[in-house]
């Protein structure tokens, strides 16, 4: 998709909003960043697709409102260089009220090239890192990280990208990851511990996703769920992907701010969501229904 009227519109209809339950706890982590450090950040956002981490961080816009501008008919007469220039003014009349720069990481080359065409990122690199090297030139442009950012990537990357771009960084990072539950983040714990990171899980808290695609989908994770031994009733099984927020950093910081003292959340849960599977107990077993 060489723009993001699609990316928008199957996400939107999925009720997808990790990136905004995402942002009021990434700009607290950036906050005692800054406080630790003096400084401003850069984000390196892993999977970032057309910069909707970016967007909803750095102006006051939200997926919602931005699925909305990309389904009205106006925008979807457009041609991609139309929009990409639209875009580019429509992020520029805004107030910059965010606390980072950022540079994307996506397989996605067209999803990188517009992310730095509207002015979202500063630069991006599109690579596959669990299959490919880090090419000298795209080490140089992720070099400059000073906090890698994933909302959705880990589980379909695993460690061996996360050893590639620590390699390449500069200093040691702040490593913000918000994971399906779904998906073990041992290897990554390993991975940073080994250069001297520690990592904390924020306890009693998860992240909404999205809805289930289809049954198929629902099921799948289900089952996934059961054999990792993870209570599903109230999280998953209320038909919703569910993530959980992970920090790794040194272990000086993690002392100096413990990741229970510099967040506090306030999640989706409540929001009104489209018709989405749920499971109902029975006295023959669980059912899977849809429920409007």
């Amino acid at each position: 998709m060489s723009d993001p009227r699609s990316y928008f519109s199957v996400l939107g209809s999925l009720d997808y909003m990790i990136p905004d339950v995402a942002e009021p706890v990434i700009r607290q982590i950036l906050a005692a960043r800054a406080a630790r450090y003096g400084d401003d950040a850069t984000v390196l956002d892993v999977g970032c697709s057309y910069g909707i981490n970016a967007a909803v961080h750095r102006f006051p816009v939200n997926f919602a409102s931005l699925r909305q501008r990309y389904a009205r008919r106006e925008i979807m007469e457009l041609d991609t260089e139309e929009l990409a220039q639209l875009d580019r003014n429509f992020y520029a009349s805004w107030p910059d009220i965010g606390s980072a720069r950022f540079i994307g990481l996506d397989i996605s080359e067209a999803a990188i090239r517009y992310a730095n065409a509207v002015g979202l990122h500063v630069d991006g690199v599109a690579a596959d890192l669990e299959t490919s090297e880090l090419l000298e030139k795209d080490a140089a442009v992720v070099a400059p990280a000073s906090l890698i950012l994933s909302t959705g990537a880990v589980g379909y990357v695993t460690d061996r990208t996360y050893s590639k771009l620590l390699d390449a960084l500069a200093t040691t990072p702040w490593v913000v990851s918000f994971v399906l539950r779904m998906f073990p983040y041992d290897g990554f714990i390993a991975a940073f511990a080994e250069r001297g990171m520690v990592t904390e899980k924020l306890l009693g808290a998860t992240f909404i996703q999205r809805r289930f695609r289809d049954e198929q989908e629902f099921e799948q994770s289900m089952s996934v769920l059961a054999s990792r031994g993870i209570e599903t009733q109230g999280f998953e099984a209320d038909g919703l992907f569910q993530a959980e927020l992970f920090l790794s950093r040194p272990e000086a910081d993690a002392r100096a701010a413990p990741l229970e003292e510099i967040v506090t959340v306030s999640s989706g849960r409540f929001n009104s969501f489209g018709a989405r599977f749920v499971q109902l107990e029975e006295p023959e077993g669980i059912r899977t229904v849809i429920e409007a």
